[in-house]
């Protein structure tokens, strides 16, 4: 089995690249096709700008707590990522579910390999 540490880190980079992908969007970047189930192909509308801002901000929340679980920061929240991980677990879990049936042909081909990786990565972290 990998290295909870090893699975950490590429959970970061998975979610990493997933938090860049969300700025661009929220940024204007015409890959609409690509998220939501490609029901808005191009650039965002204005609300779902917004909201690739907030998905953004909880990546990064949920990457905190998987390096947390992992014991590489936030040691004072041990305890409480004991817990938080299986939020995580299962976020992941919906997610790759939900990336896995999407409409879009070519979020499935992006998002659906980076959700099960992060799903996996999480997993490992979780039971280690």
């Amino acid at each position: 089995m990998l290295n909870p540490i090893v699975a950490a880190y590429v959970f970061g980079l998975l979610a990493g690249v997933a938090v860049l992908f969300q700025w661009a969007l929220a940024l204007g970047a015409p890959w609409g096709e690509m998220a939501m189930g490609g029901r808005y192909p191009g650039r965002f509308p204005p609300g779902l700008r917004f909201a690739a801002l907030v998905q953004s901000f909880l990546l990064v929340v949920i990457a905190l707590v998987v390096f947390t679980r992992a014991g590489m920061m936030l040691g004072d929240y041990l305890v409480f990522s004991r817990y938080a991980i299986w939020f995580v677990v299962g976020f992941c879990g919906i997610s790759a579910v939900l990336n896995t049936i999407t409409p879009s042909k070519k979020e499935r081909l992006l998002w659906a390999p980076v959700t099960f990786g992060l799903l996996v990565c999480g997993l490992i972290v979780a039971l280690s």
